[in-house]
């Protein structure tokens, strides 16, 4: 059996897409989770770069580094946690990031800033605010219930947190739909 870590593999879709291309080249893969796949075989130096090359067309990336698998580790986690609509919202980043990955917090949150120039929270914020804009273009949502959902302790909170990554309160940001979002992955 052989772990490989892959960059930028967030969501269902995307580990789908990694599992069907890693089958197309003749790979038994064993199971696939949100950053990672396990290989019923070990991969050589070659046929790494070529899995790597492959990965690379559709916007992921093998990670070799223990550093690199961290971060990515951390990015894994807070999008999962955005993406979840459950009471783990209530839950400390901080206690959460160090029971998943059983690290001190402060080496995590050290690591990821000096890696990414941006503190774990900044980050998670981001991710947040991405998911707010992706649930107003869906419009299936009021502010309130969005603002639970994510964990805010009040629509106040999340307008005013909104205005400042944005520029843009969240019902303004509404009327102009056509403003791209980023995707997770890219944050």
């Amino acid at each position: 059996m052989a772990k490989l870590f892959v960059k930028n593999m967030v969501c269902n879709r995307c580990r789908y897409v990694v599992q069907t291309e890693l089958e197309r080249m003749g790979y038994d893969v064993a199971s696939t989770e949100l950053g990672e796949v396990e290989l019923k075989q070990k991969p050589d130096k070659n046929e790494l770069v070529k899995i790597n090359q492959s990965l690379l067309r559709f916007g992921f990336e093998l990670i070799d580094s223990q550093k690199a698998r961290l971060i990515e580790m951390i990015k894994t986690e807070l999008i999962r946690l955005v993406n979840e609509t459950s009471d783990n919202h209530k839950v400390k980043i901080s206690v959460l990031l160090s029971e998943k990955l059983l690290k001190d917090y402060s080496f995590l949150s050290n690591l990821f800033s000096e890696v990414e120039g941006q503190t774990i929270e900044h980050y998670f914020i981001q991710l947040k605010i991405e998911k707010v804009k992706e649930l107003l273009m869906y419009d299936e949502k009021n502010l309130s219930e969005i603002a639970f959902q994510l964990g805010y302790s009040s629509v106040a909170h999340l307008s005013r947190q909104f205005k400042q990554v944005t520029g843009f309160t969240p019902s303004h940001f509404k009327t102009i739909r056509h403003k791209k979002r980023i995707p997770l992955e890219q944050l």
